[in-house]
């Protein structure tokens, strides 16, 4: 766990360096990259020293504010994550589709703008039910999971109402699937526009921007949809908690490593610092 979570820290604070320090890579994508290198810190932070610090003791405890705050905390992070990667790929669409246009239409202060009211509608999203609709806590105080997991910490709360639920229903449709599906339409009209390509070079270098992307879109919209659209049973806690472990700590630290691997431009910067350190 505490190598997985320095190389989490290690892996993103590299690529938010590397993209800051490389004029190269001040571009829309890679502004969206360390924005996701940040989000990924922030996110993986926010449960793992809490998960290495319980480790060491036999009856892990937490306050109902910090147990509160650490839940919000998550819901804001994903959430967050989830608007962001639909961000990405409108960026994508963007550069394959309009690239004569792209850096008018993608400009300094619309990719600010965009990060700022992906942040900002997390952040709603996230305390907005909170405030207005407290939650009681009776009886039986103890959470099945390895952190303060919303799924179960709502089983502790024993004032459900319709509104709590209907309102519910609403966030999870603006965090999961609205953004899911914008992804799906998204990646069909690129795959569409790069099928109108003439050159099979130009062909494989615009499916080649999107391959990371992708994969990471793959691996953290299908634990979430995994984890929150199935039916909850108590036969699938045990793996449901797994699954939470999985997309709140390994997660993070795949996301730096599929990036370098799979992106060329950031492998280059990367040498070339090497390269001057050495020398």
């Amino acid at each position: 766990m505490v190598a997985v979570y320095l190389i989490t820290l290690v892996g993103n604070a590299l690529i938010i360096a590397v993209v800051r320090v490389d004029k190269q890579l001040h571009t829309p994508m890679y502004f969206f990259l360390s924005k996701l290198s940040f989000l990924d810190i922030c996110y993986s932070s926010n449960s793992v020293p809490f998960l290495l610090f319980n480790g060491l003791r036999d009856y892990p405890t937490i306050s109902y504010t910090g147990c509160y705050a650490q839940m919000t905390i998550a819901l804001f992070l994903g959430m967050t994550e989830c608007l962001l990667l639909a961000i990405m790929v409108y960026d994508r669409f963007i550069a394959i589709s309009n690239p004569l246009h792209y850096t008018i239409i993608m400009n300094n202060q619309v990719c600010i703008e965009l990060a700022v009211v992906t942040w900002a509608s997390a952040f709603l999203l996230a305390v907005i039910p909170i405030i207005a609709i407290p939650a009681n806590f009776c009886g039986h105080n103890v959470i099945n999971h390895f952190t303060c997991e919303v799924q179960a910490l709502l089983k502790l709360i024993c004032s459900d109402t319709p509104v709590r639920h209907n309102l519910g229903l609403v966030i999870g449709i603006f965090t999961l699937p609205l953004p899911f599906t914008f992804i799906l339409i998204s990646y069909t009209r690129i795959v569409v526009a790069v099928l109108r390509i003439c050159s099979a070079e130009a062909r494989l270098k615009a499916f080649s921007t999107c391959v990371s992307h992708l994969t990471v879109v793959t691996i953290f919209y299908g634990t979430a949809i995994y984890m929150y659209l199935k039916p909850q049973s108590r036969e699938n806690q045990d793996q449901s908690k797994v699954i939470s472990a999985f997309y709140g700590v390994v997660t993070p630290m795949l996301n730096p490593l599929i990036y370098t691997l799979r992106n060329k431009d950031v492998k280059d910067v990367i040498r070339k610092i090497i390269k001057k350190k050495e020398s």
